[in-house]
């Protein structure tokens, strides 16, 4: 049944283009410049598509926030002043207000591909006039929060300025601390000069980029990782209909499944230089971690479901909690 309901969905969002002369050009713009980590995967699906598709589309990669504003890239893919974003899910809620629950699950990608869930939101992006090629996943990429002081226990959070992306929000009210909504390369001067205590992100790369600016994590990390790609209706349209349906499928079904295995040890490496910069893990265990764990998806569905109604919400939870 799933598979029927697939090919239905992704057939009602493709639109018949005439047979190809030369290949269709896609610019592209990412959520953070060419060299940060996150980029990795995308940087491979670029290179894997140009050679796959070579003659029938080429991507050309033009840059990060230099190019278009992180939290603009999704509108700017939708009126065509771009043909593609590899963003973050949660920075684009205002156009798409779904689009922030790929964060919120603790399931791997292959089993939420498992589901509808992918189908699902190839229809709540079209009615926005995005598609959505799919996503490329980081599952183990959780979100852990990262603070100038010593944190003692959750109580001390209270009143603490923390950074956030949309998703994580409701999880920082939560805990009675003050969310401030910065995209990342905003973060390291904001904690430089002290307008924020902390800031939640993901495992890689904050100790080399933060050293003695940080002193607490919090942890277990919250959520997953997953980064949408995103492409302009029109340039959509342009790309024969069977070359779509093969790169839906080499995305969803071949790409994507790879990107989530690859994470464990930069995640083990990233920790233990942490520690050696003298970092201390505020380590929740048991019932606290639970708790925690609860609170942040209840906080997040919640938003989701005044966002979105509680009938889409409940929906889409049924298809990302275990």
């Amino acid at each position: 049944m799933k598979h029927l309901l697939k090919t239905a969905v992704i057939a009602a969002v493709m639109t018949a283009a005439p047979a190809f002369a030369e290949a269709v050009k896609i610019n592209a713009v990412t959520l953070a410049p060419k060299p940060v980590y996150i980029n990795g995967p995308f940087k491979s699906f670029v290179e894997e598509v140009n050679e796959k598709f070579a003659d029938r589309i080429e991507i050309n990669w033009r840059g990060g926030p230099e190019v278009m504003p992180p939290f603009k890239q999704a509108e700017g893919v939708r009126n065509g002043a771009m043909d593609m974003t590899y963003t973050s899910p949660s920075y684009y809620q205002g156009l798409v207000p779904t689009s922030g629950t790929m964060n919120l699950s603790f399931k791997t990608y292959e089993e939420i591909a498992a589901t509808d869930y992918h189908e699902r939101m190839t229809e709540l992006h079209a009615e926005k006039d995005l598609f959505y090629l799919g996503e490329i996943p980081a599952t183990e990429l959780n979100f852990f929060m990262y603070m100038a002081d010593e944190i003692a226990s959750l109580d001390d959070l209270k009143g603490k300025r923390i950074r956030v992306f949309p998703t994580l929000l409701p999880l920082v009210q939560a805990l009675g601390a003050e969310p401030i909504v910065l995209p990342m390369g905003e973060i390291y001067t904001a904690m430089e000069r002290g307008a924020i205590d902390g800031f939640m992100q993901g495992p890689l790369g904050q100790a080399e980029q933060f050293g003695d600016l940080v002193k607490t994590v919090v942890a277990p990390g919250v959520y997953r990782a997953g980064f949408p790609v995103l492409m302009n209706t029109d340039t959509w349209a342009e790309v024969p209909e069977d070359v779509q349906s093969e790169l839906v499928t080499f995305l969803r079904e071949d790409f994507a499944p790879r990107m989530d295995t690859i994470w464990a040890d930069p995640i083990a490496e990233s920790q233990a230089q942490m520690r050696e910069k003298g970092w201390v893990f505020l380590e929740l265990s048991g019932e606290d971690a639970a708790m925690y764990e609860e609170m942040a998806m209840d906080a997040a569905w919640a938003m989701t479901a005044e966002n979105t109604g509680a009938e889409i919400a409940a929906e889409l939870r049924s298809m990302l909690d275990r």
